[in-house]
């Protein structure tokens, strides 16, 4: 029993050194394949990273910033003297038209204007009511003001306004109106809205009216009537044409100086 338990010991302590030997040839052997994947990994990470052909990635670290391109200085000099020119030639050609200093010189109207707004006005007391006659600049381009015969000269006389008189509760009447060519009655209208509230004259989607000529004669000429009886006239079809062209002469100018000195700052 003591040989077998000799023995059994000196055969355990055989295959315990035959354990630690195996183990060690497995940790060696390992060794490489652990490297080896640790590598493959460092290049599939690296081969994720790597930039495409032009670009601006780098294969590790933050993204580089792309290139900022400035304008040329030579474009902005071209933009310049080009703007400069224009200016010049605005500037030199421009003079006041003969109707606007008329008018205002005798009218009872206030006109209403703002630098950089294209909307226009003209205000007036008639009573206890208020009369104010809109509209905007107008473009020295009118496509239909090509072609030939009446209907261009038509065109280029046109000018859209808007006859508002309004009594102090919020009530009141809206004429749609264009300018006319011609000399006997240089304006026409095309609706007539009618109103209770102010809430309901701003109110874009109400009712406008029915169309002006679709009136009884007698009302049509009633509705005219009373709307020279505001302040309507052809001498205010005349200002108003007037003025829409030059108020956009003037803003066109101020456009030129406000882009002449940007690209020159």
């Amino acid at each position: 029993q003591g040989q077998g338990r000799v023995g059994g010991t000196s055969l355990d302590l055989a295959f315990q050194g035959c354990s630690a030997e195996i183990a060690m040839a497995s940790f060696a052997l390992a060794a490489p394949v652990r490297l080896a994947a640790r590598q493959a990994a460092r290049r599939c990470v690296a081969g994720r990273l790597a930039p495409a052909a032009g670009s601006a990635w780098p294969a590790w670290g933050s993204p580089a910033a792309p290139a900022v391109r400035s304008i040329s200085a030579a474009a902005s000099e071209k933009v310049g003297k080009v703007l400069s020119a224009e200016l010049k030639h605005e500037e030199e050609q421009y003079e006041q038209p003969k109707e606007i200093k008329d008018f205002l010189k005798a009218s009872n109207f206030k006109f209403v204007e703002a630098d950089g707004d294209v909307n226009m006005a003209l205000e007036r007391k008639v009573g206890d009511m208020t009369v104010r006659i809109e509209w905007q600049l107008d473009s020295p381009y009118n496509p239909e003001m090509e072609g030939d015969g009446e209907g261009a000269d038509d065109a280029e006389q046109a000018t859209e306004l808007s006859v508002t008189v309004e009594n102090k509760s919020g009530g009141g009447m809206t004429f749609y109106c264009s300018t006319h060519a011609g000399e006997d009655h240089r304006y026409v209208i095309g609706n007539v809205k009618s109103f209770g509230s102010t809430a309901e004259k701003d109110n874009v989607s109400s009712y406008l009216g029915p169309e002006f000529e679709d009136l009884d004669d007698k009302l049509q000429e009633a509705l005219d009537e009373y709307l020279a009886e505001l302040g309507m006239s052809n001498e205010i079809c005349d200002f108003i044409d007037a003025v829409a062209f030059d108020k956009e002469q003037r803003e066109y100018t101020q456009w030129l100086k406000r882009a002449k000195a940007f690209v020159e700052s």
